[in-house]
């Protein structure tokens, strides 16, 4: 038989390593084809997308921050073609350690918080809820207190801090000899839960909330921006316009209503780094600062 020829089911024998090439060859033109797609957007969009980290401050219990935001993640995946990924943190503490290493790509939370990522990060603010926040220091509406320096040594309730309502706690009591005892709750309504069901004598709790419920205000706060919307500069500007468009347009939309209200805001507006400069200031004092 001539050399090379096929015989008793062998193989055909190459010189040069010829037979090796050309069983690479299929994957080898699978891949030039895939490369090819990618190029041309002959592959869908999601093959192409990349995944971004998005957290929400923890004023609620990481289950029922999932619950309450989830929502927001899945619009925004849909509307960019990217995965927005919703990530939780325990507390405040964890939440402000891996805060400060930069370590989420999109966070929506309270105005010290955003400034000072924006300070000291590089944060870009994309959108914000409407008008201002505030935080009332409540008794029960029996509870008959009309100043602050009332509840020197007694129990009152509070989200842990830095959260925006730990930090106003902690302002309108700035000797630190004499501090009420404060009991951390997980949220809000679990502050005032305490306060009607005589665990905590007091409570700061956000404006909104007060007159939902039978309570006595012993003061409020000055009102800050609310909460806004921001993105690392890791993320393209390309994501960034894309996410900001998909805010701000979305009480214009069925697909960004039905958002909106399951996750009970009324809308995005537009904002940018001035809407929260000097809000940082409020941080001072505050571990890790």
């Amino acid at each position: 038989m001539a050399p090379g020829s096929k015989a008793e089911g062998r193989s055909v024998s190459t010189p040069d390593g010829t037979t090796r090439w050309l069983r690479r060859l299929p994957a080898t033109l699978s891949c030039l084809v895939l490369a090819l797609a990618s190029v041309t957007g002959l592959l869908p969009a999601r093959a192409l997308a990349d995944t971004y980290t998005f957290v929400v401050q923890p004023i609620l219990p990481p289950a029922q921050t999932r619950k309450a935001f989830q929502p927001l993640a899945d619009y925004l995946s849909r509307q960019t073609g990217h995965e927005i990924r919703l990530v939780t943190a325990v507390n405040f503490l964890a939440y402000w350690a891996r805060m400060k290493r930069g370590d989420y790509d999109l966070i929506l939370d309270a105005a010290h918080f955003t400034d000072w990522r924006v300070k000291n990060l590089g944060y870009v603010v994309l959108a914000k809820i409407p008008d201002t926040v505030s935080y009332s220091l409540v008794t029960a509406e029996d509870t008959l207190v009309l100043e602050p320096s009332e509840l020197i040594g007694k129990p009152v309730a509070t989200i842990g801090s830095p959260s925006l309502g730990a930090v106003r706690l902690a302002q309108m009591f700035p000797n630190p000899l004499r501090q009420p005892v404060t009991v951390e709750v997980d949220n809000s309504r679990d502050a005032i839960e305490a306060v009607l069901k005589g665990r905590a004598m007091g409570a700061i709790v956000p404006s909104p909330l007060v007159g939902a419920f039978p309570l006595n205000v012993v003061t409020t706060t000055e009102p800050v921006p609310h909460i806004g919307f921001s993105a690392s500069p890791e993320v393209p500007e390309a994501v960034r316009k894309a996410l900001r468009k998909a805010l701000v347009e979305a009480d214009r939309t069925p697909d960004g209503q039905a958002m909106l209200k399951a996750i009970n805001f009324p809308r995005f507006v537009a904002a940018d780094e001035k809407v929260y400069d000097g809000y940082a200031k409020l941080l001072e004092g505050i571990w890790g600062y």
